[in-house]
């Protein structure tokens, strides 16, 4: 009775299936659990039981036999075979990758661990289609390598003795190739059918026999008495001459080339049990924008074919991702409803997920979460990643703010600890590398924060002690790197209550991490000569990010994402197809790091086109879906997109046919209305009004100028008391530097108060070392500030040896304060530090202020926004500074200490400085303070943020929110 059938596009596949079942096995019920189905994967056999359920209500039923044609029963065949099954089992997964990789890491091609097994995937892929493409190594010699390039001609040496060596492998592991171990299950079924050929019916349905092996066994199954072949979505309507010219990336080719094995057309082809010819509108269109000759089918209802059927070009993937969301979320407001997205991007399913979880919906998604981005995953890259670094403060911090540490504490005081040890020891500069580094860094704390840290530096150098030396390994057996791995990391995780394995490894993503660990200590033996510690941790991440965690439970019954080979069979209300660009849908074929595209035309392998056939293929089967919007995102990191071929051939299809281009639904509507604000309105500007009380009775005179710039600096500095961190592994910056030379002139100008040695110079340069200290072991630093600071020492000695003999008493760091009177706040302390003061032996004096940076412009210095230097003045004219009376004031001066050193006096614009000049500057940075103060002393005084913006931003702009209320919109 049996044949060969198809259910068409359009039709609901396992639907139209298990009614077709059912008729076969009419009234008995047992007759139908004697039937064997055969389908392409295990979600289609998911799905027909659910059709099976769908058809008797929920009421119990004997099903058929269900089987994925990649798992053939080995052990059911081992039953029917008169002298048994005797195969090696095979050998997959991460011990057939380290295998390879072991044969891989002594040569060129793998400098490293990382590129070893990398390369080593790609290998296994390699082998896995020469077996099911049914091609022998051994051609390899028939391959001329003078044909190719030099590298190739490497490979192909290299390929050749993988063919001598890899026999011998297997051999010893008592084990098989998988596509070797499949292709011989399938010949002794099949072989076994023939000799006695099954009493109950073999049905194989939905697959359309794309390798050599599955169409073997629908040519088998097409020539038992009782067997069924259902072919998915076969188009009948195709005109013979253009079915012969089909080509292998149309969505036929595949059909057609099993028709062809078959010996059959696609006119002798019947409608399965239960169904009929009724061509769907919406497959019918497409099948003629897969034609060449568009005007072919001018007959197709276009009105009928784009009912249900949308297109939606969005401007940015993530604008994609959530009206694809909203689309999906909307079919749940319709009782029993079901929908699904279709993509092979999993950057787009992730966001899509991400974006139905704000709506509080957890979606299946096929592919599941990569297991690197999980929690345990990440944490377990973070431990090496921080023992390989050093600890060095970015992923140091990183370790020990993952939610999983817990260093034996309880959460509370571990993140105390933590906070702790990133103020003191981890902002500024890196401190030295390694447990050593962190406790020399905390020797240099002060004597009340010196013993904090000891213990969580304890903790970590205990739960770290075993790992960090084996990554500073040259070669380590992989297993040991594994289990020293994990019980560093158990050690992190544990708490004050729990062992840290009972957080690390609970839930589905610490189970499956737990799963890949073990693997990874069972068959780190396979690479033999072991890897570099160093390599460890990009060899971990990089087989970590190839597993996934899958849900079991707790996603929404009626929504789904799937991939395209995942939807195969897959039947929905509203289906939508995402990722619609060239490159991701059809994506391109991969290069294969192994053969050039003519050696796999000369070595018999099929090109890689092929696999753009079974994607139109897919493509084509789930475009006649009741409903169906097709998705993609105009733009992708900045660059436009092109539109995946399929939808560039439907426009113009649906222009030659006169129709409309298709509605783009409401969904990006619903994105915009669902971020839009109700009315936008920017934020004020603060305002802050503090009681008197509150406000600083005391000031330096570097926090008067931020009071003249920006009173709400001072007010979040000082009022608020917000100090602002030093980022992690702060560079070595020009501030810096200009700290290192100001040190060096300090202790250079006390050593040699009056007279200079003859080797002035020399004695300069060496307080410089000691100034610079260890950052001259950095070779930027040495190469590049040290001949800077040469130069400049070779100037100041020269102003030193002609300024000497003119001055009586040289102070270098001069605290000095002065206290100003009748303010409605009482007495105002101004203080403030001079970098250097001369008295000359007239009496007068200099005040001196080093600049590494360009000193300010003398217009800032009338205007009152600089007045760091008149103010200190003003401190030394009082005779505020310590070891110097009360004295006229010569000149205020800056020197430049820049790539191009000079001595700039403050004075007016283009005329000479002098000391009535240099008096009434100081006179009128007096008088501004006083007005300064006076105002701030006034309860309805407010520190307004940035009332003269400077060149570069303030520490506190973003609190202030100064880019919203200034009119550039928010800069976060």
């Amino acid at each position: 009775m049996g044949g060969v059938f198809t259910i068409p596009a359009g039709t609901p596949f396992v639907d139209s299936l298990a009614e077709g079942l059912a008729l076969i096995s009419g009234a008995d019920p047992l007759a139908l659990a004697r039937i064997s189905v055969l389908l392409p994967n295990r979600r289609a056999a998911l799905s027909l039981r659910e059709a099976f359920l769908r058809r008797s209500d929920g009421a119990a039923v004997l099903l058929p036999r269900l089987s994925p044609i990649g798992d053939i029963d080995a052990d059911e065949l081992d039953l029917t075979l008169p002298g048994g099954l005797d195969l090696p089992p095979a050998l997959d997964g991460l011990r057939r990758q380290m295998l390879l990789a072991g044969l891989l890491a002594p040569t060129d091609f793998a400098p490293s661990a990382v590129q070893a097994a990398d390369l080593a995937g790609d290998l296994a892929g390699l082998i896995d289609q020469v077996g099911t493409e049914r091609v022998d190594f051994a051609r390899l010699k028939d391959l001329a390598p003078d044909r190719y390039a030099e590298h190739w001609q490497m490979t192909l040496r290299f390929l050749e003795v993988l063919t001598q060596h890899w026999p011998q492998i297997l051999e010893s592991q008592g084990a098989s190739n998988p596509a070797e171990r499949r292709e011989a299950l399938v010949r002794m079924l099949i072989g076994s059918w023939q000799a006695s050929p099954p009493d109950h019916p073999v049905v194989i349905a939905g697959s359309i026999g794309t390798i050599p092996v599955t169409a073997d066994l629908i040519a088998a199954v097409a020539q038992l008495p009782s067997g069924y072949v259902v072919l998915p979505g076969l188009d009948r309507d195709i005109p013979p001459a253009e079915w012969d010219e089909l080509i292998p990336t149309h969505p036929q080719y595949g059909l057609k080339q099993i028709l062809s094995r078959l010996g059959l057309t696609p006119q002798e082809i019947r409608d399965w049990p239960g169904t009929e010819h009724r061509p769907s509108p919406r497959a019918r269109l497409l099948s003629l924008a897969m034609a060449p000759d568009p005007a072919r089918g001018s007959d197709v209802g276009t009105v009928e074919a784009v009912s249900g059927l949308w297109r939606l070009d969005c401007p940015t993937p993530h604008s994609e991702a959530a009206a694809i969301a909203l689309a999906l979320r909307e079919v749940l407001e319709i009782p029993g409803k079901r929908a699904a997205l279709v993509t092979p991007d999993r950057h787009l399913a992730r966001r899509v997920a991400v974006e139905l979880r704000r709506a509080g919906v957890e979606v299946d998604d096929s592919a599941g979460q990569p297991l690197a981005t999980s929690v345990p995953g990440i944490f377990l890259r973070l431990v090496v990643e921080a023992v390989q670094e050093d600890l060095a403060p970015a992923p140091l911090l990183a370790l020990l703010k993952h939610p999983l540490t817990g260093l034996g504490w309880d959460p509370a005081k571990a993140r105390s600890e933590v906070r702790h040890l990133e103020r003191r020891l981890l902002r500024g500069q890196r401190p030295p590398g390694g447990i050593a580094g962190l406790r020399a860094a905390c020797a240099l704390l002060p004597e009340a924060d010196r013993e904090r840290p000891l213990p969580l530096i304890a903790k970590l150098e205990q739960a770290l002690a075993e790992l960090t030396p084996l990554i500073g390994t040259d070669k380590v057996p992989l297993g040991d790197l594994a289990a020293a791995h994990i019980r560093a990391a158990e050690a992190l995780a544990a708490s004050d209550s729990e062992p840290g394995a009972h957080h690390l490894w609970a839930g589905q993503a610490g189970a499956a991490a737990a799963d890949f660990l073990a693997e990874l200590l069972e068959t780190g033996s396979a690479w033999g000569q072991g890897v570099r510690g160093e390599d460890y941790p990009a060899l971990f991440g990089g087989l970590l990010a190839a597993r996934a965690v899958r849900s079991s439970f707790g996603t929404h019954p009626r929504l789904a994402i799937w991939g395209p080979i995942e939807s195969r069979l897959q039947q929905v209300d509203r289906l939508v197809l995402g990722g619609l660009n060239e490159g991701s849908w059809p994506a391109e074929p991969a290069d294969d790091p192994w053969m050039s595209r003519p050696m796999r035309r000369d070595f018999g392998l099929p090109p890689l086109e092929l696999r753009i056939g079974q994607s139109a293929h897919d493509f084509a089967q789930a475009f006649a879906a009741p409903e169906v919007i097709l998705t993609r995102a105009a733009r992708a990191d900045g660059t436009p997109t092109v539109p995946s071929r399929w939808l560039q051939r439907l426009d113009v299809t649906l222009t030659a046919l006169g129709a409309p281009p298709l509605p783009a639904g409401p969904w990006l509507d619903y994105v915009r209305a669902l971020d839009a604000p109700p009315a936008y309105r920017a934020a004020p500007m603060p305002r802050p009004c503090p009681p008197l009380d509150k406000r600083p009775r005391k000031l330096s005179v570097t926090r008067i100028e931020t009071l003249r710039r920006d009173p709400y600096a001072l007010y979040a500095s000082h009022i608020l008391k917000l100090r602002v961190l030093d980022p992690l592994d702060k560079p070595v910056d020009p501030a810096e530097r200009g700290t290192i030379i100001h040190g060096a002139l300090e202790t250079f100008v006390q050593a040699y108060p009056a007279d200079l040695p003859k080797d002035a110079y020399e004695k300069l340069l060496a307080e410089g070392r000691k100034a610079f200290g260890a950052l001259l072991n950095d070779p930027a630093i040495e190469r590049f500030w040290w001949p800077k600071f040469e130069q400049l020492a070779d100037w100041l000695i020269a102003q030193e040896t002609e300024r000497r003999p003119l001055l009586a008493e040289i102070g270098t760091e001069v605290q000095g304060a002065m206290v100003l009177s009748g303010f409605a706040g009482g007495d105002f302390i101004l203080e403030g530090r001079a970098d250097r003061v001369e008295r000359h032996g007239i009496g007068s004096l200099s005040v001196i202020d080093y600049k590494t940076g360009q000193p300010p412009a003398p217009k800032l210095i009338q205007q009152g926004y600089a007045p760091q230097l008149p103010l200190l003045g003003a401190i030394g004219q009082a005779g505020g500074f310590k070891g110097f009376g009360a004295a006229p004031i010569a000149t205020l001066e800056f020197w430049y200490l820049g790539a191009k050193p000079k001595i700039q006096p403050v004075a007016e614009a283009r005329k000479a400085a002098d000391a009535t000049y240099t008096k009434q500057v100081i006179d009128d940075a007096v008088i501004g303070l006083r007005n300064l103060i006076a105002h701030f002393d006034t309860s309805t005084a407010v520190y307004l943020p940035r009332v003269k913006p400077g060149k570069y931003g303030g520490d506190y702009d973003h609190l202030a929110r100064t880019r919203e209320w200034g009119g550039a919109g928010d800069g976060s």
